[in-house]
Order: C-alpha cells, then structure tokens, then sequence
C-alpha cells in the first residue's frame, strides 16, 4: 500500500489492507507454483534405445506389451522409416524408459545422453513427396499385414493416394488395395525398346 494511501487512516485500517495485499500476494505465488508443478508434470523426454539391427518392430511390441503391463509412464515409442538399429522412447524420466525396455528381447540398452526433440524432428515430420510409382513395378509392402510380401501394381489411384498390388507369392492373383507410402519400388520392368533396336 503507498504511503500517500495510508495517510488518513486508522492503524486496524492499515494493518488491514496490508494483510489483504499478504492475501493477493501469497494467492498469486501459490498460482505460480501450481503452474510450475502442472507444467513439470507434462514435461517429457526423449531416449534412444538401442536394438539389434532389423529387430526394431519386434523390439516395439515388446516395449509396448511391457508398458502396459507395468502401467509405466512412457507416452510414444517412435520408430523414423529408414533409421536401423534404434527406437526413440519418449517418457517421464530416464528410469522409466529403462524399465520399459528390460528383459526385452533384442532391445540393448538405453543410451546415456538424452535426445533433444530438433535432434529428431526432420526425421518424424512428414513430408509430401512425389511417389514415383508406376503400373506393372514390383513393390515391397513396408506396412500393414501384408509388411515384407512382393508384389505388383496393377492399377494406381493418384487423388487417393492408393495402389491396387497383387501379390507375387500368392497361388491366386487377388488384388490388394492400399497406400502409395505404404509400398516401395525394388524393380521396375524395363520398357519395351523399340522394334528396330531389337537385337536379332
């Protein structure tokens, strides 16, 4: 309270408004506190886990099955497409991303320096690329229940974004529809040369 305030008043008026002002400021400081506390408790970290090289998939469902079970404060287990022989936990602390990946087959530790989001981040954002995907090539599937089968496009949908394969190692051809991000090219059939360049 200023000075020129507390002129003209009574000393139980003053000593009043002053414990008011106590009041507002112990309030204001419990507020921040409580803000502190809420925003420590949404802070997150990232560890890398190291795996045995193309045992990342396996390494996740196990890591996923033990989080459950141990009901352990880890909130996203990332995989980036193309980086081999690590997986990115994301927790509340270290100890936490230890226990998750315990006795877990494959999995070889985490690692001791922790991982900083913009160290990560080109490899988690999508980006929309042109997919140079044509009719006839031979295609891997890299995701869903068909991950890991050959197979060949047959038909491509450029406005959803899909292919209609057919798979190499099936006895009847049935023709599968899924995402172009969801295949890869690993041959492509030659075209045709011309008929006079055809050697006899």
């Amino acid at each position: 309270m200023a000075d020129e305030e507390k002129q003209g008043l009574t000393v139980p008026q003053i000593a009043g408004a002053m414990q008011k002002e106590d009041i507002v400021k112990e309030t204001k400081k419990e507020e921040k506190q409580e803000e502190k506390k809420a925003e420590d408790a949404l802070t997150t970290h990232i560890f890398a886990l190291r795996t045995t090289a193309n045992r990342e998939d396996q390494v996740m469902d196990f890591l996923s099955s033990n989080i459950r079970k141990k009901k352990l404060p880890v909130y996203a287990i990332i995989r980036p497409h193309g980086l081999r022989g690590y997986i990115f936990v994301e927790a509340a602390n270290r100890q936490s991303a230890e226990q998750a990946g315990f006795n877990v087959p494959y999995a070889r530790g985490v690692l001791q320096n922790e991982i900083q989001y913009k160290e990560i981040e080109h490899m988690l954002e999508q980006v929309k690329r042109e997919m140079n995907i044509k009719k006839n090539d031979i295609v891997e599937i890299i995701s869903g229940p068909f991950k890991r089968e050959e197979a060949k496009v047959t038909r491509i949908d450029q406005g959803k974004e899909e292919v209609v394969v057919e798979l190499l190692g099936a006895a009847v051809p049935i023709p599968i529809t899924v995402k172009m991000d969801a295949v890869k090219v690993i041959r492509r059939e030659k075209e045709e040369q011309p008929a006079e360049e055809k050697a006899f």
